[in-house]
């Protein structure tokens, strides 16, 4: 695993982590998965754990428009996607778009990068409005 390559230990609070952010449907907060893993996972060794998952190249930052930082599992992991998120409550899921939308979406991604003299490295998209429950 990518961890043994930067000797990181996959200590049982980790794999706990990893294991909630396999079951979930889009990135969580520390918040979320804190709720989720409290019984097993202390908060400060949480916090630790996304850092070291962060850093070891397995998990995917998020910082949102609400100030609220998310996390998921790095796309290497489970494959390209985005998401859909709400202004109101905060949710956040995952969308995968069809093959001839991605391909439109990398190609004007290419034009808007190359207009502003970037290389493109990967894109993301995150759509917002009001998921069903809040609108």
């Amino acid at each position: 695993m990518r961890l043994a390559a930067d000797e990181v230990r996959y200590t049982t609070g980790r794999k706990l982590v990893v294991g909630a952010l396999r079951e979930t449907d889009g990135p969580r907060s520390a918040a979320e998965l804190h709720e989720e893993l409290e019984r097993s996972v202390p908060l400060s060794s949480l916090y630790r754990s996304l850092s070291v998952l962060a850093t070891a190249g397995v998990l995917d930052i998020h910082r949102a428009a609400d100030g609220v930082t998310r996390y998921e599992l790095a796309e290497w992991l489970v494959g390209h996607h985005h998401h859909l998120v709400c202004i109101r409550c905060g949710a956040v899921d995952d969308v995968e778009l069809a093959d001839d939308q991605e391909a439109a979406l990398r190609r004007l991604v290419a034009q808007t990068a190359g207009a502003g003299g970037y290389q493109v490295t990967g894109h993301s998209l995150e759509i917002d409005g009001l998921c069903a429950a809040c609108a």
